[in-house]
């Protein structure tokens, strides 16, 4: 089944006017859970309360009100709300193109996906080659769900991207958190912060982190459906932290000792040993160590669970 569209309309910049349709670009794996009565499984529900007359109130009797000063409320209806209409409720107008890589992360909070529609696919075409040759990103604003929004329009994978953006005011500067002056690093522990770095760096491989909290509690769900005990782990008893350089150095030894011992694993001239445990196998030790989120690892996630757990 082809996904719903959440908004449709139409980019417009200059005279230039596509009709597009917005998706989601995102979906989170959340695990949802209800309020059950314990002794029988019923539902939970949820009267509206008056609290000064402490009785429940029908859905006719409730409005939408702003307080513009304690206990003092404003009630808006629904012709308030429309009267309210701005720019931008069926159309993205892009002011603006500038260099994406300005942009501070900060205001960005959701992603959509943006498809021409039925007939617009020349035009959509268009404006993803142009600004593709141009670098370059849109910037203007829509209305989503009765909301107006900031929008950063950029192409990724041929296809155009909407970045729902936070406005100015609404993103915090972060010197706000910070002590008046930060005290001076001395060259040895930048020495050391600057390798430590290094030797975690590699190229962004999305698919490497996992949620694994969501599977350990799912592995719980059907521990607990197939009548089995759930014992919480032990906390690992911490050690009073060494100070800055004894930490730095720590890491990089145990980062070298890892390096060390891959090494370890390969012969003379640099090959793999010949003799490596199947996914089974790997699976099978998985179990014996109580490995949350194993059914659903690959071989090398396996075998990096397993020796992490070893």
């Amino acid at each position: 089944m082809a996904p719903r569209a959440l908004w449709t309309g139409s980019i417009s910049f200059g005279l230039v006017n596509v009709p597009v349709r917005v998706f989601s670009a995102v979906h989170e794996h959340k695990l949802s859970f209800h309020l059950v009565h314990e002794p029988d499984d019923g539902p939970i529900g949820y009267q509206k309360i008056c609290k000064l007359e402490d009785k429940p109130v029908s859905n006719d009797e409730i409005v939408k009100a702003f307080e513009v000063e304690k206990g003092e409320f404003v009630h808006l209806t629904d012709e308030d709300f429309e009267a309210a209409h701005v720019e931008g409720q069926h159309t993205i107008d892009l002011e603006d193109f500038v260099p994406y890589e300005e942009i501070d992360p900060a205001f960005f909070a959701h992603a959509y996906l943006v498809g021409p529609q039925d007939g617009a696919e020349r035009p959509y075409a268009l404006l993803v080659r142009a600004m593709e040759d141009s670098g370059l990103a849109g910037i203007g604003k829509f209305v989503l769900r009765g909301r107006q929004y900031l929008g950063c329009l950029r192409v990724r994978n041929g296809i155009l991207t909407l970045e729902q953006m936070y406005f100015a005011d609404e993103v915090d500067e972060p010197e706000t958190i910070l002590p008046d002056k930060l005290p001076s690093v001395a060259k040895r522990e930048l020495e050391l912060g600057l390798n430590l770095i290094t030797s975690f760096a590699g190229s962004w491989q999305p698919e490497k982190y996992r949620d694994t909290y969501r599977d350990a509690l799912s592995a719980i769900i059907k521990q607990k459906r197939e009548g089995k005990e759930v014992h919480r782990a032990p906390e690992p008893e911490r050690e009073s932290p060494p100070d800055l350089m004894e930490a730095l150095r720590r890491s990089l030894e145990q980062v070298e000792g890892g390096r060390a011992r891959k090494s370890k694993g390969r012969n003379g001239n640099g090959s793999a040993k010949a003799k490596e445990p199947t996914k089974g196998e790997l699976e099978e030790r998985a179990r014996e160590l109580e490995i949350p989120g194993r059914s659903k690892m690959s071989k090398d996630e396996l075998a990096e669970a397993v020796a992490s757990a070893e």
